[in-house]
This record gives structure tokens, sequence and C-alpha cells, in this order.
């Protein structure tokens, strides 16, 4: 698991992709928080937090996420490699969790840069370090776990195929229905417990952990969305080498 893993962010790296991914995560933030006029901007809110950052970064890590986990299996299926990577011995669980971290370091070496937010933050409240530490590091852990279920989501819809764009295309889908979909289905309430289904969304077990509180049944879900997706995932490679 360690020599796919090295792999992967050796792959990342030896690329334009992994900086560019790194790049352009920071320049979007940068510029909807610090430059364009708008709810997102943190100057023109004049409140020292970092909820607008909070309240964007799902959105773009919905299609960033994506965009690094497409080619772990898709292109391996193109290329052919994937059959010659499955008769190594190790096992398909660890291929596929190796493959996993990859993407999910990748990602988290694009969030480290954005804790220089907090300090920036933290010197121009009034008074300085007037700034809710409980609260952004709550979110921040929700960012963390968020990322994790994303990249699980993402992994799986690269199992599915060998085009690149379509693994792309159907992790996007699945991670947004995931965030965002069943909150707008319980606002129809259309199957009953409201309640029910906006909790079987993220974007309720993210807000709450960005309270600052880490409640576990948030934890409990996030780790079973990954989970759930790492094994489809495991499945399907399973299921490619009969």
């Amino acid at each position: 698991m360690i020599a796919i893993l090295k792999k992967e962010i050796n792959s990342f790296f030896a690329s334009p992709i992994g900086y560019l991914v790194i790049a352009v995560f920071l320049s979007i933030n940068g510029l909807f928080l610090w430059l364009f006029k708008g709810e997102f901007n943190i100057l023109d809110n004049g409140f020292a937090d970092l909820s607008s950052f909070f309240l964007l970064a799902p959105w773009i890590l919905i299609f960033l996420v994506p965009a690094v986990t497409m080619r772990s299996f898709a292109d391996e299926k193109k290329q052919g490699t994937l059959e010659l990577l499955l008769t190594k011995p190790i096992s398909h669980l660890h291929i596929v969790f190796g493959k996993y971290l990859g993407a999910f370091i990748l990602i988290l070496m694009a969030l480290i840069p954005t804790l220089l937010y907090v300090y920036t933050i933290s010197k121009l409240g009034n008074p300085e370090g007037n700034l809710d530490i409980g609260s952004v590091m709550g979110s921040y852990f929700g960012l963390l776990f968020l990322v994790a279920a994303y990249t699980a989501i993402g992994v799986f819809a690269s199992s599915l195929t060998d085009n690149q764009i379509v693994a792309f295309i159907t992790a996007v889908f699945i991670s947004f229905f995931f965030y965002f979909g069943f909150e707008g289905l319980s606002n129809y309430n259309l199957f009953g417990d409201a309640f029910f289904i906006e909790k079987l969304g993220m974007e309720s077990h993210f807000k709450s952990m960005s309270r600052g509180i880490l409640d576990t049944r948030d934890i409990i879900y996030f780790l079973s969305v990954t989970a759930l997706f790492l094994t489809f995932t495991t499945l399907n490679i399973k299921r490619a080498n009969q």
C-alpha cells in the first residue's frame, strides 16, 4: 500500500496536476475572500471570522476533489495497467486505500496554506486576536472529514469507467447530491421525516461541526460515508479482476 501511495504522490507532482490543484484552490479562495466584491469578501463583511471561507470551500472542493481523483482507476483502465496492478501481491483493499490516501493527502496539502487566513483574520480583529478559535478549528475538522468523504466518492466514480471526464462528472454529481441534495429533499418533505432526510446529507453534519462542537454522530457519519464508497470501490475492482 505504501508503494502505491508513494507512486500516486509522485505522479501528482511529476506532472503539473499537483501544483495546479493547490494553485487553483488557493487562487479561487483568495479572489473570492479578499478581492472580489460580494457576500464572500471578508473585508467587506466587517467581521473577524472565516465563515465565508467555510461556506465557499465545500463548493470549490466539489469540483476540485473529482478533478484529482478522476484519474485514479480510470487512467489505469485506459492504459491497460490495472490488470498488471491487480497481479501484484497486494490486496484489492490496499490498492484502493493507497490510491485514496494519495488523493486525500494532495487535497490536504492544498488546505494547509489556508491556515494563514486564521493568522490574518486574528491580526485584523478589533481587538487583535478577537477570533472564535473553537469554531474555526471545528470547521477545519469538518473540512477534513468532508474531503475524506469527497475523495472516497471520487475514487469510486473513477473505478466505474475508463473515461476520466465521465469519472469527473459522476463524482461531482454524487458529491453534490450528498452535500446539498438531501437538504433540498427535506425542504419538500416528500419522504416523511424532514429532519431525518436532512441528516442523511453532509451539509447538516458539516454545519454542526462548524459550530465548534465535535459530535461523535457527525464523525461517525463522515467515516461511514467514506467507508461505504471505499467498499464499493473495492468491490468494483474485484469484479474487474474476475
